[in-house]
């Protein structure tokens, strides 16, 4: 049955993702904001719909009232491709930091790529990070919320990489509170896995915690320290199955 529903959601994707990324090319002409409420919003809240509908995967949100109304920064921990479509489906206005090499990917990199978001050359260094921090603190005066996955890449559940600087650099740069986010999603829709399994996923948003004096690395290791504290508090399964680090 799983493996059905796998495929049933994958064909789902396939399909509602080009249908979408034709639509997203009508949209040109309008404003950033509009593109962005019309494609994103509604292509996400859809796909969602379907991983529950379909595939039998829930979540709850915990921690709401940690989420400033607008112009604040998130950094995520990065299990899964359900993180980066369940946040647009609930945070208005996001605009996600990405590598550009998903321009290419047929119909969603299409997509994304007219939504006004922040891609990046990761093997650029302080290049990247000076976009970053330009691109970056623009949207955040447009009123603007901007996501980041730390870690630079997806991870299995268990494992752990070490936060990148640039949203602590952002949030420094433009005085913006980050609130960090911790979550389950890759017991369910795992990296890298072609199955998807049934289960409820936990979305955690963490306290915001203030720029304030901090430098953007005292800043950036405090956020890491919430994160994986958060996950080893409430998913310690994930640490209990011998994943090495």
């Amino acid at each position: 049955m799983i493996v059905l529903r796998s495929v049933i959601f994958s064909l789902f994707l396939l399909f509602f993702t080009a249908l979408y990324a034709t639509l997203s090319a009508l949209t040109f002409p309008f404003k950033r904001e509009t593109r962005y409420t019309l494609i994103a919003t509604y292509w996400a809240r859809s796909v969602i719909w379907a991983a529950k509908v379909i595939c039998g995967i829930r979540y709850r949100v915990e921690g709401w009232d940690n989420i400033p109304h607008h112009g604040v920064i998130f950094l995520a921990k990065h299990q899964s491709r359900w993180e980066t479509i369940v946040l647009p489906s609930l945070v208005p206005l996001l605009c996600f930091v990405y590598k550009r090499e998903l321009h290419w990917l047929p119909f969603f990199g299409w997509g994304i790529a007219l939504c006004g978001m922040i891609p990046i050359d990761r093997g650029s260094g302080k290049e990247a990070l000076a976009q970053v921090v330009k691109d970056g603190g623009a949207r955040l005066r447009e009123g603007w919320n901007v996501v980041l996955f730390p870690e630079g890449t997806r991870t299995m559940p268990g494992q752990r990489r070490r936060f990148k600087i640039g949203g602590a650099h952002l949030a420094v740069n433009t005085n913006t509170p980050i609130v960090p986010i911790a979550h389950n999603a890759g017991d369910f829709w795992p990296k890298g896995r072609f199955l998807k399994r049934p289960g409820e996923i936990s979305l955690i948003f963490g306290p915001p915690i203030a720029p304030g004096n901090m430098t953007p690395e005292e800043l950036n290791n405090q956020a890491e320290a919430w994160v994986e504290a958060e996950m080893r508090r409430r998913f310690p399964h994930q640490y209990q199955a011998g994943v090495a680090e």
